[in-house]
């Protein structure tokens, strides 16, 4: 009988409900490449992934037919040529709004209040997408506008995240952005407009930059603490995606 591993594979710890085990061994594999890596030893795979060597062997030999992997002279492994071509198709098909409207949608009728995804542009702020409250009180920021960088929450993340962070700021800046870094997220009230509320977190690409702000807003008087972490799981959900 094949022996059990001591420690359980991170495929194992975090099983698709319902999967298959060997796609789940095999997939962690592939996911064991991060941004910077050329090639992998045998040794290094089964390290990221907590595999048998024997294991992640056989498992290789089955991405390597399916030219998922491909082995290299020096006996490393390297991702294969039909990883590329899934790159192209999945850019080529990729629709943002297809990826962040349904998760802004959720956050909205989890907490009745508006969402909002803003963007870098140039010195400011774009709104690019925008889901309102179904309250019929509200800020009335719609998708296209303009606003600036260094007011409201979604301003107040994008520049303690993102590259511009550390220039051109008063030493009062620079402690409140560092303390938005610290606790992942930003929430105030009357920052850009008197009497209302905001909370934002910040979405990242796969590569670890910033992408974007998520926003929540309503009006000062129905602020609920609560809402914080629906915000930070909504950022968390699109980070990656983006």
């Amino acid at each position: 009988m094949p022996r059990k591993a001591q420690t359980e594979s991170l495929a194992d710890s975090h099983a698709a409900p319902g999967g298959a085990a060997a796609v789940d061994r095999a997939l962690t594999l592939l996911c064991a490449f991060q941004q910077g890596d050329t090639a992998l030893s045998l040794a290094e795979l089964a390290s990221r992934t907590q595999l048998y060597k024997s294991t992640a062997l056989r498992l290789l030999a089955s991405l390597e037919h399916a030219r998922l992997i491909q082995k290299l002279e020096d006996g490393r492994y390297g991702l294969g040529s039909e990883v590329a071509r899934l790159n192209a198709v999945y850019a080529a098909s990729f629709s943002l709004d297809r990826v962040v409207l349904p998760v802004m949608r959720a956050l909205v009728a989890a907490t009745r209040e508006s969402a909002a995804y803003h963007v870098v542009q140039g010195d400011a702020r774009l709104c690019l997408y925008r889901v309102d409250s179904p309250h019929p009180i509200r800020d009335h920021i719609k998708a296209g506008d303009v606003l600036p960088l260094n007011r409201g929450t979604g301003g107040r993340v994008l520049m303690a995240f993102g590259p511009r962070r550390a220039t051109g700021l008063t030493v009062k800046d620079k402690n409140l952005y560092a303390r938005i870094r610290e606790q992942g997220y930003c929430s105030a009230m009357g920052d850009r407009l008197a009497g209302v509320a905001g909370i934002s977190a910040p979405v990242f690409k796969a590569d670890g930059s910033l992408a974007a702000a998520l926003t929540l807003t309503m009006p000062a008087e129905r602020y609920d603490e609560r809402h914080v972490q629906k915000v930070l799981e909504a950022a968390r959900k699109l980070s990656g995606q983006v």
